[in-house]
């Protein structure tokens, strides 16, 4: 018996009939992105670090000590792959996480607001800087948590737990008019 697979984004059946318009505060989903685990060998820590630091089209994000996610917008998984590999010559493991895990990125004036609903931390600018990173409880659900811009933070989710995340912030965002589509 032949069957065929079709590869379909988690929140394919959620987004089907997203808004045209985004509101003042919007939740973009990653269409596909391409991301990796980045995993420093001991002792080569913060050589890999300053490496992939080094890369202004690759952010990082923290995920434990000697241990960072890498997104990419532009480059395919095995691109990716093979250029972090590179540049860490040989100090770290490098995985593919594209499948595995979604990219949520919300914006907005009240996107501290709506997170703190489920987000456990200080999102005050001063104590959460752009660029930083760290992972988090939204609710239940684990995730990495980035802060990519002024009003912009980005969660990046098991797969699996991308729909319970979804109507998570929806409903932390209803009283915002919180809107969401996929992004480009």
């Amino acid at each position: 018996m032949v069957r065929d697979y079709n590869n379909r984004h988690a929140l394919e059946q959620k987004l089907r009939s997203a808004p045209t318009s985004p509101a003042a505060d919007h939740l973009m989903v990653g269409h596909w992105r391409t991301m990796a685990t980045v995993l420093a060998r001991a002792g080569r820590e913060e050589t890999v670090r300053e490496a992939i630091a080094a890369q202004s089209d690759l952010p990082m994000r923290f995920s434990a000590p000697g241990e960072w996610l890498v997104v990419s917008e532009v480059e395919a998984p095995s691109g990716l792959v093979r250029w972090l590999e590179e540049l860490c010559d040989g100090g770290a493991y490098v995985v593919d996480q594209s499948d595995g895990r979604v990219v949520f990125r919300i914006a907005g004036p009240n996107v501290r607001s709506i997170l703190v609903k489920g987000i456990g931390l200080d999102l005050h600018p001063s104590a959460f800087t752009v660029g930083g990173s760290t992972n988090a409880l939204c609710g239940h659900i684990p995730v990495n948590l980035a802060r990519t811009d002024e009003d912009t933070f980005e969660l990046i989710v098991p797969r699996s737990y991308a729909v319970s995340l979804f109507d998570d912030l929806m409903k932390m965002g209803r009283a915002f008019d919180l809107t969401a589509a996929f992004s480009d």
